[in-house]
């Protein structure tokens, strides 16, 4: 690759690399490794290393750090609900979109067959190359700029925009959750009030509270959760969220230990199911 190739790929993906032949390695598929070799009459002493080894290493990396990222962001959620999002991160079909934002395609090294196919503008091609990159950053600077990488380009911008768009996190139903808790709390379901419904028709944002009344009586709130949503259900659910946070910071004898076993015996019957 030439040298100002090399460096618009830095700056688009942000790292800097020291060792040159690994980010080349990187970007190399194998039908140009192999149509180089044939050049040199096919001698098995020249090799030409390509992507697919990186790729391996890549994709390893990539799920790793997805792992570790959703445990620590995401501690209420259940093992079904971490395993469905991290599949969704690490799907060809969410790295492809990362791929092309990066423009992989403008530095891939082809063979003259796979580039007359169109090979540049291929979902296979682009994500083996995207993990190939994970790769090689990971060699060339260790486990912390393949880190950051992963969380800049592909994993916070994407929950980001889940989280915006509401409700498309999977399976956090913090309303169903809060129920079965205050049920086996033996206290009274809570109220979700609509306190506030702001902005033009098309963009509107919705402010819900839920509110955790006492066993004194329902005119006194132990616990009022807020929350702004695009529609009242995603609010609701920020709220149920933030009602479940403050049963579980309760002591265990009480409210955290039940949240505890309510969301072991949600797992069981997912599992089952």
């Amino acid at each position: 690759m030439k040298e100002r190739e090399i460096s618009a790929l830095e700056t688009a993906i942000g790292y800097h690399f020291r060792r040159r032949a690994v980010i080349e390695q990187a970007l190399t598929h194998s039908s140009q490794a192999r149509e180089q070799e044939s050049q040199h009459g096919g001698e098995n002493k020249y090799k030409v290393s390509d992507n697919e080894q990186l790729e391996f290493l890549g994709d390893a990396v990539l799920a790793l750090v997805t792992s570790e990222e959703l445990f620590q962001r995401f501690p209420r959620f259940r093992e079904g609900e971490l395993s469905k999002l991290r599949a969704h991160l690490v799907s060809e079909r969410h790295l492809i979109l990362v791929a092309q934002r990066l423009e992989l395609g403008n530095y891939l090294r082809l063979g003259r067959g796979e580039e007359k196919s169109g090979g540049r503008r291929k979902t296979a091609l682009l994500v083996d190359a995207l993990e190939a990159v994970l790769a090689a950053i990971y060699l060339d600077g260790g486990m912390e700029p393949a880190h950051e990488f992963i969380l800049r380009e592909i994993l916070l911008p994407e929950v980001e925009r889940m989280e915006r768009e509401g409700g498309t996190l999977p399976m956090t139903d913090f309303k169903s959750a809060l129920q079965e808790t205050l049920q086996g709390l033996g206290l009274a379901q809570p109220t979700y009030v609509l306190v506030q419904e702001s902005g033009p028709e098309h963009n509107k944002t919705f402010t819900v509270e839920v509110r955790l009344n006492t066993k004194n009586g329902e005119s006194q709130a132990e616990f009022v959760g807020r929350a702004q949503g695009s529609t009242k259900k995603t609010a609701e659910q920020d709220a149920a969220r933030q009602l479940l946070a403050y049963l579980a910071s309760r002591p265990q004898s009480t409210g955290g230990k039940l949240v505890r076993e309510s969301q072991a015996a949600e797992k069981s019957r997912l599992d089952v199911q």
